[in-house]
């Protein structure tokens, strides 16, 4: 049996700094579990920069070696992994990756876009794996604490949800053992064939809300029944004097202080 394990790189909600990506760690030690189990082969594939301190950390996490498919790219444009990593995966038996990458909008789309390349069936948020019988059985996160158990033939394509049930282990002695493989691939950043574009992410707006002054009981019936939260609407006027309106209402519950 032949596996392999798609890994990313992360990035530190704060600083933004590039680590290893923690959904993609738990896919990797469910990957690493099947494999002992099941005797089999376990190939550890990124694409992207082979340069890229992050993808050392994968080899602390018990990867022998990540095999990087190098794509040529900048840091406003992207190259489309798809066709690559398809081309590079055709003849494995079961295909792990994470949820998505931990960017700031990052789709989730690539698991699907590789199993639609490949012609393999998906199964998405699985936090728990068993193989038997050229099977996998797959139990899956559910809103509300459910859980879902799923049955597909192998060859499959599995993204694990980031609650899996997998505690990655951190050892700096397999970082020293282990290795980072380039390889190299016809992929480029071609602006006819983008795929995204690579920004900084931008904090969301926050919307102004003036604070709640009425007791517990007058909200909870204010729930059951239709009432008239007072307000004004203003039509008339020129747009200085509508200005003035909002600004005395911010000025009024507090939500700015000039």
């Amino acid at each position: 049996m032949k596996i392999a394990i798609l890994v990313s790189v992360g990035r530190h909600p704060v600083s933004g700094t590039a680590r290893y990506s923690r959904n993609d760690a738990a896919a990797l030690t469910l990957a690493l579990s099947l494999a002992r189990t099941h005797n089999a082969t376990l190939d550890v594939l990124h694409a992207g920069d082979p340069s890229n301190p992050a993808l050392k950390e994968y080899l602390a996490l018990g990867a022998r070696s990540v095999e990087v498919l190098e794509i040529a790219a900048t840091p406003e444009l992207q190259a489309d992994a798809t066709a690559p990593l398809a081309a590079r995966l055709r003849g494995y038996d079961l295909v792990l990756t994470g949820t998505r990458a931990e960017g700031a909008f990052d789709s989730g789309m690539l698991p699907y876009r590789v199993a639609n390349a490949l012609e393999m069936p998906l199964v998405g948020a699985a936090v728990d794996i068993a193989l038997r019988d050229g099977c996998a059985e797959v139990r899956q996160f559910m809103p509300k604490g459910l859980r879902r158990r799923v049955e597909v033939r192998l060859p499959a394509l599995i993204a694990v949800h980031p609650l899996a049930n997998a505690a990655p282990t951190y050892a700096y002695a397999r970082l020293r053992e282990g290795s980072i493989r380039p390889v190299a691939t016809l992929a480029a950043a071609n602006p006819d064939d983008l795929a995204w574009t690579v920004r900084p992410a931008g904090a969301k707006p926050v919307r102004l809300a003036a604070a709640e002054k009425r007791s517990g009981h007058a909200r909870m019936l204010s729930a059951t029944t239709t009432e008239s939260r007072g307000g004004s609407v203003v039509i008339e006027g020129s747009s200085v004097e509508k200005a003035q309106v909002i600004l005395a209402y911010l000025r009024e519950h507090q939500l700015v202080d000039y």
